[in-house]
């Protein structure tokens, strides 16, 4: 029996992959369409991609190399605007915004910025500002990159009974977001003035973490591929640290470490994670030190935590002191958290523009090299999943790793 290919009225399962590179480092995007119809949306694709879809078998995989300025445009003077400082919007939301050198805003927050429209959420980039104006970049966060392109066909559905329907531009939602977890060229983002990590509830953690709470906190689609990404950063065989630990510390089998010591809040939650050998209470928002010595540990992960974080440079420079020459430190994180402990920073930022903040630790942090960014979005919720009923989307993973450079 021949295998099943590709034809022009199926839907398919596609996963499209974005890598590319920056002075901050490299950058990998991962965006899944789980229903692609290829008779409505192929032809929104890349030309040379198209064939690598069309006739192919599930399981295949294309690429392809997209130059700068051929897919997103090159970099253009004329999309930076200079703007009155005034007109920025002070508010979002009823939160009051204020505008920070490199960072990220929705277009429709400046008023009188030619051809936007005041509900427009595409991205601004400021990158110069005084006291009385501002320079607003219009360009998209990926202008003048060279990108790799990658597809997989993951599966064929066959073809649907009908055709209607909005069409799925693959190329904008995998492009929504990458380039802004890099700086503008050279210069600094500013991620730390004001009051960024300050919380709205700033009593003791351990007066809120003295709760236990035996439940992941995304879900299992999820948690699952937050495993994938550290079964291919880890080391196999290595002495890991799971920080901010609790009750999974989501490793596959397959890395057979030679220990995991878990540094958490909760007893309860880290005497319920089996993968643990060793267990520490210990709050690093009250003592960012370590309580190991220089180089016990070979990789340090911590998930869905560095957001709570009221100190991070002083935490990732004891990261760095407990990590061996070579070892990898590794941050993933969602778009989920605890309201009374996130710090107020991260819920300002967009998605992407938090792997930017966790990269500014690490290139504010000496002795790390270089730093990696990953992406992963639009997968399907699982049926038995509690909020299966409610969301249809797995929460998407983002992770952040560099590696301590050798002395």
């Amino acid at each position: 029996m021949s295998r099943q290919t590709v034809g022009t009225h199926d839907l398919i399962d596609l996963q499209l992959q974005l890598e590319w590179q920056s002075d901050f480092g490299r950058h990998q995007e991962i965006r899944h369409f789980p229903n692609y119809n290829v008779w409505r949306d192929l032809d929104l694709l890349p030309a040379g991609l198209q064939p690598q879809i069309l006739g192919q078998p599930s399981g295949h995989i294309g690429s392809m190399r997209i130059a700068a300025g051929e897919w997103v445009p090159e970099h253009e003077a004329r999309l930076v605007h200079r703007v009155r400082a005034k007109d920025f919007q002070p508010t979002i939301h009823g939160r009051e915004i204020v505008p920070r050198l490199g960072r990220f805003y929705p277009q429709g927050m400046v008023a009188n910025l030619p051809g936007v429209f005041s509900d427009s959420v595409f991205p601004l980039r400021i990158v110069a500002m005084d006291d009385k104006y501002l320079s607003c970049d219009l360009n998209h966060p990926l202008a003048g990159r060279e990108l790799t392109l990658t597809c997989r066909i993951n599966g064929i559905h066959g073809a649907p009974e009908e055709h209607g329907g909005r069409c799925q531009d693959g190329m904008a939602q995998l492009l929504r977001g990458p380039g802004m977890q890099v700086r503008a060229g050279r210069q600094a983002t500013d991620f730390f003035s004001g009051e960024p990590f300050r919380r709205m509830d700033e009593r003791p953690d351990s007066t809120f973490y003295s709760m236990s709470r035996l439940v992941d906190h995304l879900d299992a689609r999820a948690l699952q591929e937050m495993a994938g990404l550290y079964a291919r950063v880890l080391p196999v065989g290595a002495r890991i640290l799971d920080l901010m630990a609790s009750v999974d510390s989501h490793m596959v089998d397959g890395l057979q470490p030679v220990s995991v010591v878990g540094l958490g809040m909760n007893r309860e939650e880290l005497d319920a994670n089996p993968r643990l050998n060793e267990r520490l209470v210990h709050d690093l928002n009250r003592d960012p030190g370590l309580p190991f010595a220089d180089a016990s540990f070979d990789a340090v992960v911590c998930s869905v935590s560095v957001e709570y974080l009221t100190d991070p440079l002083a935490v990732f420079a004891e990261v760095w002191r407990v990590l061996a020459p070579g070892g990898v430190f590794i941050n993933s994180f969602s778009n989920r958290w605890f309201p009374p402990k996130v710090i107020n920073l991260w819920i300002d930022l967009h998605e992407f523009e938090r792997m930017g903040l966790v990269g500014e630790y690490y290139l504010r942090t000496e002795g790390f090299g270089t730093r990696c960014t990953w992406s992963q979005r639009g997968l399907r919720r699982p049926y038995e999943d509690k909020y299966g009923a409610q969301l249809a989307w797995s929460d998407p993973i983002y992770g952040v790793w560099s590696h301590k450079q050798p002395s």
